[in-house]
Order: structure tokens, then sequence, then C-alpha cells
């Protein structure tokens, strides 16, 4: 089936257009680079001829509350109404886990914009809700330093592989459309202070760890549970141990 990946270009993108290659779909990378953009529009009529499945893997370029917001309602109506139009028979869209849990965070609260705007349009969806990835790990810490200390909430963590996001994500697509929500995560669930103070002593980096219970993260506050899936969640198979022998440029 044609299956129309968009942010195919990016991290989860291209992993995910290479999986469904693999399995036989023709799986069309979409995004500014190839001629598509949703927020103008440009190349989305085009691009959705005879295409079955959207996956919408697209992201922001700034966190910025107006720009964040402007961006997913923006891109996503001009998206959904494109493939009302098309007559795509399932739209998936990556989400993150905990968005309805922390509601003063910008980014979480245009995701959550987002998610709306899917569950208005005729268009049957599915939304995979995933927890932090390991290749931004790094970027997270860096998110949280102050001179040479990093200051970490002691709450539950669970980040997985983004090889895991792609195979997951895949899955749902080729699957029927759930009109509902599904939960992703790492195998492992670790204490977020320890994860990453374990984490920069396997990178050799010299920044001290703090717990710190009003520590943000990206702007807001997280309590005990709120960056971990629930029950029921399908987890991926990386460890972050083995997935960072694999891959050098995370340390």
């Amino acid at each position: 089936m044609k299956i129309v990946v968009i942010g195919g270009t990016g991290l989860i993108g291209s992993k995910v257009v290479a999986n469904l290659g693999k399995a036989g779909h023709e799986a069309v990378a979409a995004s500014p680079n190839t001629g598509v953009n949703t927020l103008t529009g440009e190349g989305l009529a085009e691009v959705l001829t005879g295409a079955q499945v959207v996956i919408d893997l697209s992201n922001s370029p700034s966190f910025e509350r107006n720009a964040v917001m402007e961006f997913f309602e923006t891109s996503n109506r001009n998206l959904l109404a494109a493939e009302e139009v098309a007559g795509v028979g399932h739209h998936v869209a990556l989400s993150v886990v905990g968005t309805e849990r922390m509601p003063d965070n910008d980014y979480f609260r245009a995701k959550i914009a987002q998610e709306q705007l899917i569950e208005k349009s005729s268009v049957p969806f599915s939304i995979l809700h995933a927890t932090q990835f390991f290749e931004f790990v790094r970027r997270i810490a860096d998110e949280a330093t102050n001179g040479t200390t990093v200051r970490i909430a002691p709450v539950r963590f669970q980040p997985m592989a983004g090889d895991d996001v792609a195979l997951a994500v895949g899955r749902v697509a080729v699957g029927a459309p759930l009109n509902g929500r599904v939960e992703i995560g790492g195998p492992e669930q670790f204490q977020m202070d320890e994860f990453f103070r374990d984490a920069l002593a396997a990178w050799g980096d010299p920044r001290e760890v703090v717990a710190d219970p009003q520590a943000l993260y990206y702007g807001s506050v997280p309590g005990e549970r709120t960056l971990v899936p629930g029950d029921g969640a399908t987890l991926g198979t990386i460890r972050y141990r083995d997935w960072l022998d694999q891959n050098a440029t995370g340390k």
C-alpha cells in the first residue's frame, strides 16, 4: 500500500520509511526537503494522491508557546483537510506519553490540540503516545544543566530507542485504525535522576546530577508518573546500555 510519512526524512521518519519499504509497501518520505510543507499546504494534494495511510511524524522547529501551538494547529488542519479530499483511510500520529498530565507545559498543550483536531476529523486514526527517545537523552541533560550541575526531578522515567519507536509506528500504520490511543515505552523503568547520573558517568561527563523535586522538564515540573506509560503499554526490547554500546554518538 502507499503510505505517506510526513517528517519522513527525520530521525524516526527515515527509520519508518526504511522499515515499510523492506516490508514491500510504497513508503513516501514527505517533508519540506521533498517539496511537501504542511504549514503552507504546498505539495500535499500531489503526495497524498493514491495514499491509503498517512503517518505524521512532523515536529515544531520551535517550542515557544505561540510558535509550537501555531505549528501543530495549522499543519494538522492542512494535513487532515487534504487527507479527507484524497480519501486517506488511516491517519497515524506520534505524540508523547503524559501530554494530559502536564497541562502547564507549552509543548504538551500543543500536542493535545493536535490530538483534538485528529479526533474531530472524519479520517480514521491511531495515536501513539511514546516515551522519551534514547537519542534525545543528552539534550534533556543539557536542558537541565546550570553551570556544572544537572538538576533532575526524582520521578519515574522509561525512555526507548528510536528503532523501537519506528517499529511500533509501522505496525500500527499497517493495521486497522484504532480510533484511539496506544502507549509505547522502553523495556526498563528508572528513577530519572539515577538514570541521568549513570548516563553521565557512562559518557565520561563530569557534570553533577542533583535530585531536585522542583526541577523543570522543558518548563514544567513532572509528577511521579507523568513521563511513564500505564499498564498495557507496548514495550520495546532495546535497553539503554545496549543502545549506548552501539551508538558512540550517544556518549
